[in-house]
């Protein structure tokens, strides 16, 4: 199950009024069953009994051939998810390819949901038919009843009367005390506002009679630790995360100083998090914008997208592109088709998931917001060849306008200032900062 899923499946047990509950498999990997087709021999491990009559040569003479999988092989993940997979679908449960660790039942009182993620499930439903299918799962396997769903895969669920709030604290201070940063003084923003003099850019690449920080300096891990909260329960630190990890391979001073900037951001917001209100009835929306030439070294731009579901952000991106934008309306052409297609999949993933709980889904078209006005009315209007259009493949403006054409996107013009996703694409003032973070549904945890 992808992080994406699992704070959509949280913000639908929100809105119904589900529990959640945790349970953990004992030795999952155990379960697992080889393929027929499939051998694989292991020599004889101490304090295995062989047959008296083999038992004159040494051990090493043989071995044996597993019939279930074991933890280190390259198949034990798919043989365990085969096995829950078929015992839940024996049981009445239905998933899709869509989203295939996703398995719902719809019952006479009305539906549960089981997300698994390798050993753990997440039971969502009423206390009732979570209860059911507690008894029925530890006839088959053995499990520990880890209780109403509190901390599950390094995120803090924690559950309010008027919502949930997902955050990470408890790894956030983790990380702070590996880098020794737990006692560093407090920012207000994860970077510092770049200079428009490529020369003097703190993030510029590293020069040549620059010195390249040796291993001696954690950054590969400290990447690694920031990304981990960027893609679960901090959108406010992707730009950062992003722009900082293309110099993985040669970093400088200067890039460590940009790492350290964003954990004394971290230091000063350790409790803020995703915030999902019981009160909310927005549907999916999105928000896309661009930073053109964001990366002015080589020529690139940053895609940027935000979806949210109910007032709180699910799906998030901030991406350099991949090739040379000729134009800011280049740019915002391809950022659009990539935010398009995240929506599809979002459309397909949330309508697989209410279709099979028997909830109606929302037919409407997502609404797509986007400040370039000019963008929006190439993508409504169709491709016009121009001066300023004709060096754009056709193709990044065709599969957005047949998601408009057939109803399952919608365009909106929006001004800059109210554009979430400005958010994901560069270093904003402090209070500007602040309004599209708490645009997106971030919260602290003292303030919920």
């Amino acid at each position: 199950m992808d992080a994406i899923t699992f704070r959509y499946l949280i913000s639908l047990a929100v809105s119904k009024n589900l529990d959640m509950h945790l349970m953990d498999v004992v030795t999952a990997y155990l379960y697992g069953s080889l393929d027929s087709d499939i051998y694989i021999y292991m020599k004889i491990p101490e304090g295995f009994k062989i047959q008296e009559a083999l038992s004159a040569k040494s051990k090493q003479m043989y071995s044996i051939k597993l019939q279930r999988s074991l933890y280190g092989l390259n198949q034990s993940g798919r043989m365990w998810y085969n096995r829950p997979s078929d015992y839940l679908i024996s049981k009445g449960y239905k998933n899709n390819t869509i989203c295939p660790c996703v398995f719902i039942k719809k019952t006479t009182s009305g539906y549960v949901i089981i997300a698994v993620y390798v050993d753990d499930l997440n039971i969502i439903g009423t206390n009732k038919e979570i209860l059911e299918v507690i008894e029925f799962l530890k006839k088959e396997f053995e499990m520990k009843d880890l209780g109403k769903t509190k901390y599950c895969l390094g995120l803090q669920i924690e559950h309010m009367p008027h919502g949930i709030l997902v955050h990470q604290s408890n790894y956030t201070e983790r990380v702070l005390k590996r880098f020794n940063m737990d006692k560093a003084k407090p920012l207000s923003s994860p970077m510092i506002v770049r200079s428009l003099n490529i020369d003097k850019d703190p993030y510029r690449p590293c020069e040549e009679n620059e010195e390249i920080l040796g291993p001696e300096v954690p950054y590969l891990n400290a990447i690694g630790a920031l990304m981990y909260l960027t893609n679960c329960t901090r959108p406010d630190i992707s730009f950062a995360v992003n722009l900082l990890a293309r110099f993985s391979s040669s970093p400088t001073k200067r890039h460590w100083n940009g790492i350290k900037h964003i954990l004394r951001y971290l230091r000063r917001t350790t409790d803020l998090g995703l915030f999902f209100p019981n009160s909310s009835k927005q549907g999916l929306i999105g928000y896309v914008d661009v930073g053109y030439l964001s990366d002015p070294h080589k020529a690139r731009s940053q895609t940027r997208y935000v979806f949210m579901n109910r007032g709180t952000a699910i799906s998030w991106r901030s991406q350099k592109q991949t090739l040379v934008a000729t134009s800011s309306n280049h740019a915002e052409v391809i950022a659009l088709n990539e935010a398009s297609r995240e929506c599809t999949w979002l459309r397909s993933m949330t309508q697989l998931i209410l279709t099979s709980c028997g909830i109606d889904k929302d037919k409407s078209p997502t609404l797509i917001y986007e400040y370039n006005a000019a963008c929006v009315a190439q993508m409504k209007e169709g491709y016009i060849k121009s001066d300023r259009t004709k060096y754009i493949p056709p193709k990044f403006f065709e599969y957005t306008q047949e998601r408009i054409k057939n109803q399952q996107i919608e365009l909106k013009y929006v001004q800059s200032s109210n554009n979430t996703a400005d958010l994901f694409t560069k270093a904003l003032p402090t209070k500007i900062f602040r309004k599209h973070v708490h645009g997106i549904g971030m919260r602290h945890l003292h303030n919920t």
